[in-house]
C-alpha cells in the first residue's frame, strides 16, 4: 500500500533529484517496406513510420501530465537501414536517411535511430553503401542517429569494418565542423549491440523484435546520489544495498510509464532499460555518485571499483522492479553529458585510458569523448578495436562515440547543447597503430563463445 511518505519521497525525487523517464522509444520493423525501387521503398518507409508513431509524442505528453513524471524524449528506432537497402537495385542510402528525417519531423520525435549496419562477421549487400553514406547522412539530417556493430563475442571483431569506421567518424566530424562537429555525436560503433536498446545514438529495432514495440529508458543518478548523501558514513555493503533499493524505486516508475504507454498506443510492451543515464545538469551525474562513495574526484584510483559496485547494484535492484529488463541496463559514463565527468576531464583527473578501464565494469563504453581535431583515422579505429575487445572478451556491450574536434587542440572545448552537453578535448597517445589497423581481417572469437 502507498502511504504519504512514499508519495512525498517520489515528489522529492522528481522535483529536487532530477528523476525522469529519459525516453519512450517505439521500435518499428521496416522489413515489409523492402522494394527493388528506392523511391517506392522510401514511400513505404515514410508511410509506416508516420502511421505507427503518429500518437507517440501526444501519448507521452499525456502520461507526463497525468502522472507528473517528466518524460524527456520520445524516440523511434527502426530496422537497421542496411537490411532494407539491400533489396534495392540502386542503393541510395542518403535518400533513405532524408526519408527517415522527414518521418521523424512529421511525428515530432526527438531522435530516430536505425541508420545502422550489422557487420560483425562481414559485409552483406547494402552494408558498405550505408557505412560510406553515414558522414553525409548525418550532416544533412538533424534527428537521425547511426550505429554500426563491428564485433560480438560469437563472431569476433571485423577489423575491415573497424578500419572503415575510423574514416567514417573522422569524415563525419569534418562535414559538420561548422556545427561543433555534431555528426559523430550521433554515431556509435558497437560490439555486442543489443536489439532492444531505447537509448540514442545506438538504438535500432532488431530483426528478432515484434513488428512494433514500446521500450522505455529510465534515469535517476541524482536520486542515487541523494540517497547516499543521506546515508552518511556506512560501509560498502550498506552502500550497495541502498543503491539496490533506490534502483528498484526508479525502475518501478519506468515500468509504470512503459505499461501505460503500451496500453494507450495499443503496442506490445518490450523492455525497461534500467540504465543510470546522466545529463549535464548539476545534480544528475554518475561521477558525483562515485564521489559520494568517497572518491575525491572521478578518475582517481578506486574509480573502477566504485563503478563496478554501482553498476552491479543498479542491475540487482532494477531487475526485480520490471517484468522485462533489457537494452543496456547499467551505469552510463558519457563525458560531455555528465557534469561530474566534465569537471573531472577539465582538471585532468579523468583520462581516456581510465575511461577504458571503467568500461570493463559498466554499461556502455567510451561515450561522448572529444578528441583532438588532428587525430588520424587509424587512431580512432584503434580506439574502437580496443573497446570492442573488452566487450568481446567479457560478453558485454561496449561502444565508442568519440568526436574529433576539427580545428581544436587538447584543453579547448566543444559544445553541443541540450542532453549532449559540452566538454574539453582530451589527450590521446601520439604513437601510431596504423600498421596494425591496415592488416585487416578478423580478430577471432574468444573461447567463451563456445558455450554450447
Amino acid at each position: 500500500m502507498l502511504n504519504a511518505r512514499d508519495i512525498l519521497e517520489t515528489i522529492t525525487m522528481i522535483q529536487d533529484e532530477h528523476l525522469d523517464v529519459r525516453t519512450i522509444t517505439m521500435g518499428i520493423s521496416l522489413l515489409d517496406c523492402c522494394h527493388s525501387d528506392i523511391d517506392t521503398m522510401c514511400g513505404r518507409v515514410y508511410d509506416k513510420i508516420t502511421r505507427k508513431a503518429k500518437d507517440l509524442v501526444k501519448t507521452g505528453e499525456q502520461i507526463e501530465k497525468e502522472l507528473g513524471i517528466p518524460i524527456i524524449n520520445k524516440r523511434i528506432s527502426v530496422t537497421p537501414a542496411a537490411m532494407i537497402l539491400a533489396a534495392c537495385d540502386y542503393r541510395d542510402a542518403v535518400k533513405l536517411a532524408k526519408t527517415l528525417e522527414k518521418a521523424a519531423r512529421e511525428c515530432g520525435v526527438n531522435f530516430l535511430g536505425g541508420f545502422s549496419a550489422l557487420v560483425q562477421k562481414g559485409f552483406a549487400p547494402g552494408d558498405r553503401e550505408l557505412i560510406e553514406a553515414i558522414p553525409e547522412a548525418l550532416s544533412v539530417t538533424e534527428h537521425i542517429c547511426s550505429s554500426v556493430n563491428i564485433g560480438s563475442t560469437k563472431a569476433g571483431i571485423n577489423m575491415d569494418a573497424v578500419a572503415m569506421m575510423g574514416e567514417v567518424v573522422r569524415r563525419s566530424a569534418e562535414l559538420t565542423a561548422d556545427r561543433d562537429c555534431i555528426g559523430p555525436a550521433k554515431l556509435v560503433v558497437f560490439c555486442n549491440a543489443p536489439e532492444d536498446n531505447p537509448f540514442m545514438a545506438g538504438a535500432f529495432h532488431g530483426a528478432g523484435e515484434p513488428d512494433c514495440v514500446i521500450n522505455v529508458g529510465v534515469s535517476g543518478p541524482g536520486v542515487v546520489r541523494a540517497a547516499l548523501a543521506k546515508a552518511g558514513d556506512c560501509d560498502l555493503t550498506a552502500v550497495a544495498d541502498l543503491i539496490k533499493r533506490t534502483a528498484f524505486k526508479i525502475t518501478r516508475m519506468g515500468q509504470l510509464v512503459a505499461s501505460e504507454a503500451s496500453r494507450r498506443l495499443g503496442v506490445p510492451f518490450g523492455i525497461v532499460d534500467l540504465s543510470l543515464a546522466p545529463t549535464p545538469a548539476i545534480g544528475d551525474s554518475v561521477a558525483h555518485i562515485l564521489e559520494e562513495m568517497g572518491l575525491e574526484c572521478c578518475g582517481c584510483h578506486g574509480t573502477t571499483a566504485a563503478l563496478a559496485l554501482l553498476n552491479d547494484a543498479v542491475k540487482k535492484g532494477g531487475v526485480m522492479a520490471s517484468s522485462h529488463v533489457g537494452g543496456l541496463s547499467g551505469a552510463f559514463i558519457p563525458v560531455t553529458e555528465d557534469a561530474g565527468m566534465i569537471d573531472a576531464a577539465r582538471c585532468g583527473a579523468l583520462s581516456v585510458t581510465k575511461l577504458e578501464a571503467m568500461t570493463a565494469v559498466c554499461s556502455v563504453g567510451l561515450d561522448m569523448i572529444n578528441i583532438p581535431g588532428d587525430t588520424p583515422a587509424e587512431v580512432i579505429s584503434a580506439i574502437i578495436a580496443d573497446e570492442a575487445a573488452i566487450g568481446m572478451v567479457n560478453s558485454k556491450t561496449t561502444a565508442v562515440r568519440v568526436i574529433p574536434a576539427i580545428g581544436k587542440k587538447v584543453g579547448e572545448e566543444l559544445s553541443f547543447g541540450g542532453l549532449l552537453g559540452s566538454g574539453p578535448v582530451m589527450p590521446l597517445s601520439t604513437y601510431s597503430p596504423a600498421k596494425f589497423i591496415a592488416r585487416g581481417g578478423r580478430i577471432p572469437a574468444p573461447m567463451q563463445s563456445l558455450k554450447n
